[in-house]
């Protein structure tokens, strides 16, 4: 179906609160979600937590709440925070909702039924940050590179197997031959050759599925003793979401995917060897982020210098919000950020560029007693739109836009139109709200509010000179 259009962000995982990162991933997914429905197409936008695992059990217990109380308060700051960011989803999932638990129950029957889940013995190194078996060559000095040391622990126990190595071939078909489109084309290039290492070399295991002695997370339903592996368990909630809405029939594949770049091995190799065992259809298409440092440095807690959503609305309000992070999508490689390049940026193509635009031709209108007429415009986006959104080049799309205004700002200085009058300025003044209206139509996506605002204004003779589009920062 042509029409429809199926999205999804990560399903944040419960031990952090929500953050600059999340916020990216979630906004970037909306404004792509907003644009398929301004074209006709019937969207549906899932985001959501994930919510079992060791890892939560352990964070939980440190403040001393239960794994249920822990998660239910983490939840509810992702909600917040994407009401607070005027996020469009049309479904939060979280995977301790026990309809999830049933769809992920059903789905690794029918893989057990099939033959392709067996039991054995593990031993070898785990990472609890990553909840993920290593191999030697994914360790660093004995250790996960991206987690404390005394996270990599060496494990030896019974585990249930998924057949991984089964279907790794035909998954690196699917993403070579473009079926599974991934981007960037240099996440694409590095997935292909991490699998193609592990196959030539015979190094791509098995996928251990269950863990035995962990109590928070959903029971396989052959052996209760066990519990479904976290990851087996959260990539399910794209497939399970429709299923809870009576959705399935209507969207399912995905569309499109979006993913930070730590957690794609898992929704290409891993996502698609689990689809392929059900023999269900497959998603179109996955852009996995990049990583945000802040100042040159990793966020972290203990830095002081991690940026919360509320506190960028609070200070950019929330369309320039929307806007900042759009603009600093770290495409190819990670980006930096911080509030210095996050003002400078906001006063420059905000307060200067835009605002500076709507209060000139306001100040105009008022000067010349000219009265805007009720025309209509030619809703309709600029050239190179639909491949730019496809291919999640937002940045790119907000240069487009920022370069329109600034030709506009540019006309009305060389027109020199405060001089001009009669029919003249008359002329002059409708082609420029004309070309207003159509930049805000374009800019509706990323700036629901600010779009809509600036319509309603200059769709009849304002009231006052000037409006606070974009406040000056303190």
């Amino acid at each position: 179906m042509d029409n429809k259009f199926y999205i999804t962000t990560p399903i944040y995982y419960v031990n952090k609160e929500p953050h600059v990162g999340s916020a990216l991933s979630t906004v970037c997914a909306d404004i792509v979600a907003r644009y398929q429905r301004s074209i006709g197409k019937e969207v549906f936008f899932l985001t959501g937590t994930d919510e079992y695992g060791a890892k939560i059990a352990l964070k939980a217990g440190s403040e001393g709440k239960s794994p249920k109380e822990f998660v239910d308060k983490v939840s509810q700051q992702f909600l917040k925070a994407w009401k607070i960011l005027n996020i469009s989803n049309d479904y939060f999932i979280r995977t301790t909702d026990p309809q999830h638990e049933k769809y992920v129950t059903e789905f690794i029957n029918k893989v057990y039924e099939k033959g392709d889940i067996y039991k054995a013995e593990y031993e070898g190194y785990y990472c609890i940050g990553c909840e993920e078996f290593k191999t030697e060559k994914d360790l660093t000095q004995g250790h996960c590179p991206i987690h404390r040391p005394d996270q990599t622990i060496f494990q030896r126990e019974e585990n249930y197997f998924f057949k991984l190595t089964k279907y790794a071939p035909k998954v690196l078909e699917l993403i070579e031959n473009d079926e599974y489109q991934v981007l960037p084309e240099q996440k694409k290039n590095e997935i292909i050759s991490k699998l193609k290492m592990a196959l030539d070399n015979n190094e791509l295991p098995d996928l251990s599925i269950s863990r035995e002695n962990l109590e928070w997370g959903i029971r396989i339903p052959w052996d209760e003793k066990h519990a479904i592996y976290v990851w087996f368990d959260a990539l399910l909630n794209y497939y399970s979401a429709l299923k809870i809405n009576n959705s399935y029939d209507k969207f399912w594949p995905a569309d499109f995917h979006v993913v930070g770049k730590d957690i794609l091995w898992f929704h290409t190799t891993i996502w698609l060897a689990m689809l392929l065992a059900v023999e269900e259809r497959l998603p179109k298409k996955i852009f996995a982020t990049s990583f945000f440092t802040i100042d040159g440095q990793k966020m972290s807690k203990s830095l002081g210098n991690v940026i919360r959503p509320a506190d960028l609305v609070k200070r950019y309000g929330v369309d320039g919000t929307r806007y900042l992070l759009a603009t600093s999508l770290p495409y190819h490689d990670d980006g930096d950020i911080g509030y210095a390049k996050f003002d400078k940026r906001y006063t420059a193509e905000l307060v200067n560029n835009w605002g500076n635009l709507v209060n000139r031709v306001l100040g105009l209108i008022k000067s010349k007693n000219y009265t805007v007429q009720k025309f209509d415009y030619d809703k309709e986006y600029f050239l190179q739109v639909e491949d730019l959104f496809s291919q999640f080049r937002l940045h790119e799309i907000l240069q487009l836009i920022t370069t329109e205004v600034s030709k506009v700002n540019l006309k009305i200085s060389e027109e020199k139109l405060w001089k001009k009058n009669g029919e003249e300025f008359e002329k002059e003044i409708e082609e420029i709200i004309q070309n207003i209206r159509k930049i805000a139509f374009n800019l509706e996506p990323f700036m629901p509010e600010t779009s809509s605002f600036i319509n309603n204004i200059f769709s009849k003779t304002p009231s006052v000179t000037e409006q606070i589009l974009f406040p000056k920062l303190n």
